[in-house]
């Protein structure tokens, strides 16, 4: 039978995993993380921004007018460091805090055209390695690479992500 990259047989069953399978694949998780991350790095680190940064401009391009409690919400961070983040993308024109039409307490946060065009640089270098990776490893290992992703989401955060998901 023929050994995939994963060192695994076709017919070798996948729930009894060795510790050693495993543990590739937490590697391959760690490696596959620093090259997903590692362009769009050099892309902020020009503007002297970090990975949060890029985060909250991501979030923000795919809902806009979204609250800072939603933002929150999501990101999984405290308020204070992304007020910090916000500040900075704020004073820089990248985003644009609105005050809530139906709730004034509410902050709303859009995009500016500045923030688009990074957020679309930033995007396009990940969706290109992305492609690439589910063009050579075909349609159902990226079936398998999502369902494998969603069981790996604590249970609180699938929901929020299918949510997320199925709004679309």
């Amino acid at each position: 039978m023929a050994e995939t990259s994963a060192g695994v047989t076709g017919g070798e069953s996948l729930l009894f995993l060795t510790d050693e399978q495993l543990r590739k694949g937490v590697e391959a998780m760690f490696f596959a993380y620093r090259g997903f991350t590692e362009d769009p790095d050099r892309i902020l680190e020009k503007h002297g921004y970090g990975r949060a940064h890029h985060r909250a401009v991501h979030f923000i391009n795919r809902q806009q007018g979204l609250t800072v409690t939603a933002l929150l919400e999501v990101l999984g961070v405290t308020k204070q460091s992304l007020n910090r983040v916000l500040r900075t993308l704020i004073e820089d024109g990248l985003v644009e805090s609105r005050v809530g039409r139906k709730d004034k307490r509410e902050r709303l946060l859009y995009l500016t055209e500045t923030g688009v065009s990074l957020e679309r640089e930033l995007s396009e270098v990940q969706r290109a390695r992305m492609r690439t990776a589910y063009r050579a490893a075909g349609p159902q290992a990226v079936a398998g690479f999502r369902q494998v992703l969603e069981a790996m989401m604590d249970p609180d955060l699938r929901r929020q992500y299918l949510k997320r998901e199925d709004a679309e």
